[in-house]
This record gives structure tokens, sequence and C-alpha cells, in this order.
């Protein structure tokens, strides 16, 4: 498998685990079992990457260049290196991590992020994409997105 393969077959088993505990987490029916596979792989392919520009288009603009690469770390995770434009790992953080930072506050799934996938489970699948939308649009996760990326820009 390539290396792209591998982080997007990676990318697919963390969106499982993250339907998992969402399952654990919403309202979800036997018949919305598939949905919140959906939602959950949704969200783990579109985050690690709108993570990934977000930060190159911020550290670029603050003059300080970094590039984050998506790489599968040693236990086939999927991870972001962040990278500096000597070549110097500055920072591995795993998806899982990134995703929990952008969902959750405090442990807990962040009340505008619940009711959007919440919504998202019931009507049809534009429905569902609509709901997942205005989630990764909503202020909780673009607030979210801010704090870490301003944490990777330190780091």
């Amino acid at each position: 498998m390539t290396g792209d393969a591998a982080h997007r077959q990676a990318l697919l088993t963390e969106g499982d685990r993250v339907a998992r505990e969402l399952a654990q987490t919403l309202h979800v029916t036997l018949d919305g079992q598939e949905r919140v596979i959906l939602l959950g792989r949704s969200l783990a392919v579109n985050l690690i990457p709108a993570v990934q520009d977000t930060l190159e288009v911020v550290s670029r603009r603050a003059g300080q260049p970094l590039r984050a690469v998506a790489t599968v770390d040693d236990r086939g995770r999927p991870a972001l290196q962040v990278v500096d434009t000597a070549g110097v790992i500055r920072r591995v953080v795993p998806a899982d991590d990134v995703i929990r930072d952008l969902l959750y506050v405090q442990g807990r799934l962040d009340q505008t992020v619940r009711a959007h996938l919440q919504d998202g489970l019931s009507g049809d699948e534009h429905h569902a994409t609509r709901a997942l939308v205005a989630c990764l649009k909503s202020r909780a996760v673009l607030t979210a997105l801010h704090r870490l990326v301003s944490t990777l820009l330190t780091a």
C-alpha cells in the first residue's frame, strides 16, 4: 500500500472510531448505524485536511511558513507532522487528538456540534450532508480550529 493509500485507509479507520464514539453519545437507532458511520468517516476525512490547509495558509501569512504533512504513525494511525522550512519536524499530532480538540469541550461533544450531528442522523443523504457542513462551519469548530492552529504555530 502506498503512503497515500495507507493514510486514506487510516483516516477511514479513524472515522470508524469516531463513529463508535458518536454512537455512544448521540441517539442512534438501528437504522441510523450506517449514517453514523458515514458521519464519523466524513468528519475524519474532512477535518484532518482542513487543519493541514489552514495551518499552511495561516503560517505562511504569519511569515513563518510551515507544512502539515499527513502521515501514518508506527501503529498505523493517521497523524499530522508539522514541518518547518528547513524540513525539521516540529511536532507530530495524532489525528484523534485533532478531532477531539475540534469537536469536544472538556471531554464532551460540543453542544452545537452534537446538535448538527444529531440532525444529520435524520432525513435523506442530502440532509445529512447539509448537517455535516453546518457542523464543520459552526462557530464551535472554527473557534477550536483557531485555537489548534495557534497552538501549532507556537510549537
